[in-house]
Order: structure tokens, then sequence, then C-alpha cells
């Protein structure tokens, strides 16, 4: 092998290296950024559950007012909407190059991948732009209403919001179900975490994903009304779903139960950030 075949070889590992430690900060940040969202957006609806919501919704527009009312709030609101674009662009080199693990590679992890993508493009967009001064940007409840009205009115628009809605109702049960399981176990380096340690990590993460799962298939409940009733006032985002929550026979005590599944889940964002394997 000659000196120029060395180099090259040397140039590729150092490229690949480099790929790498930029793939695995763009990831940890993004898993922090969810996490601030998660938290903030719990601690908001636990206020809600005890007659004090100081006017903020318990979703993600309030979460990013709530930033941006803290010193150095719009500093902050920068960095989050960065984590949130490296999110993206993680879930983006999964989809083009497979995802760690010895399955990663499947069609379906990265059709997965691609999904998860657009999904945090999305949320990286509407931090970025509320940072930038568009401050109606986060109102998840007249999003899912403008976007169920313009669903509906398309031809066949009731099976497409219902068809949706269903959708979310099974994402929900299988976000449940797998945080339940711990299936996010072959996900993190549990070699390097003490017992004390795993054992917090299990307890945000059946918590939290049983919590936001639950979230997510009420959610679809409300997708479908609004797809039979023909009505999208009936669809409702986070804050509308979460506040659902205190009208059932449990009450405020319900909605105080998922909003501290939400925290857990921003808890465990957190865990993640540390211990993923990327």
């Amino acid at each position: 092998m000659n000196a120029g075949a060395v180099a090259r070889g040397q140039e590729i590992d150092a490229r690949r290296a480099a790929t790498g430690s930029a793939r695995e900060g763009a990831a940890r940040a993004g898993l922090a950024a969810r996490g601030v969202i998660y938290v903030l957006v719990g601690l908001l609806a636990l206020r809600i559950a005890f007659g004090d919501s100081g006017g903020r919704q318990a979703d993600r527009g309030g979460a990013l007012q709530e930033i941006a009312t803290k010193p150095f709030g719009a500093v902050l609101l920068w960095a989050l909407g960065a984590g949130l674009v490296g999110m993206a662009l993680w879930r983006l080199s999964e989809a083009l190059f497979g995802a760690a693990g010895a399955d990663g590679g499947k069609a379906g992890k990265r059709l997965a991948s691609a999904g998860r993508c657009v999904f945090y493009g999305f949320v990286a967009y509407s931090v970025l732009a509320f940072a930038a001064g568009a401050r109606g940007s986060g109102s998840g409840d007249r999003q899912s209403r403008d976007v169920t009205a313009k669903a509906l009115g398309m031809p066949g628009g009731q099976w497409i919001v219902g068809v949706a809605g269903a959708g979310l109702v099974v994402a929900g049960g299988w976000i449940a179900v797998r945080a339940v399981m711990r299936k996010y176990h072959k996900h993190l380096k549990l070699a390097e975490m003490s017992r004390r340690v795993r054992r917090a990590v299990d307890t945000t993460g059946v918590g939290g994903g049983a919590a936001r799962g639950v979230v997510f298939a009420a959610a679809g409940v409300f997708a479908i009304r609004a797809a039979v009733k023909y009505q999208p006032d009936q669809a409702k985002g986070m804050d509308g779903t979460l506040r659902s929550f205190a009208s059932a026979p449990m009450g405020p005590w319900l909605l105080a139960c998922v909003a501290a599944g939400l925290v857990l889940f921003g808890l465990f964002s957190f865990a993640m950030a540390r211990w993923r394997k990327v």
C-alpha cells in the first residue's frame, strides 16, 4: 500500500469521525430541547390542574411564551430552535444512512425516521418563527382546528380526518405500551448506568411514555369526533386535550397525573440525551 492510499484512508476515517461527532451532537441537543418543552408543558398543565395557569396554554406555544419571559429568553428560544433543528437533521441522517443498532438499516426504520424528521422540522420551524417574532406560531389548538377544517373541506374529508384520528389513537397506544414494556432499553447505554440511575430512568421512561401515549390517544379521539360530527371545533391540540382531562370523573387529579407524566417524559428526554446510543 503506497503513501497516497494510506493518506486517503486516513482522510476518510477522519471524515467519518467528524460526521459521527456532528450526528451525535445534533441528536443529544435535539433530545435535550425536546426535554425542555415537555417539562414546561407538564408544569403548565399542573398549574392548570390546580387553578393557576397564568394565562398560559399547556402546549408548545405556552412553553415558548414561558421561556420568552425569562432573562435571556430570546437567546434560550434560539438555542431551543437550534437544538430541534439538530433533532430533525439527526432523524434525516437515520433515514438516509440507517439508525444505530442491528436493524437500524431496515426500510421500516428509515421510513419512521423520515417521518420524525418532517415532524421535528416543523416543530423547529415553529420555535424559530416564534423566536423571530411570530408570537402566534405556537397555538396548537388553533392549528388543529384550522388543519381539521381544511381537511374536512376536501373530497372524502371526513374519512381523512377520521383515519388520521384513528392513527393518533393507535400511535398513542403503541407509545404507551412500548414505554411500559421498556422497549427503550435497546437504545440506551445500559452498561454505563448504575443500578440507581437505571431505576430513575425507568421511572421517567415508563411514567412519561405512558402519559405521552395517553395524550396522543386522547387527541386522536377528538379528531375522530370532529370527523363524525363534521365539526372542526371538536379537534383539539395539546392544550385542549389536556384541559379535557379536568372534566373527566377524577377531575383535576387526572390532569395532574397526566401533567406529572409529561414532566417525567421531559426528564426522560434529558436522560436519553446523555445515554442514548446514536
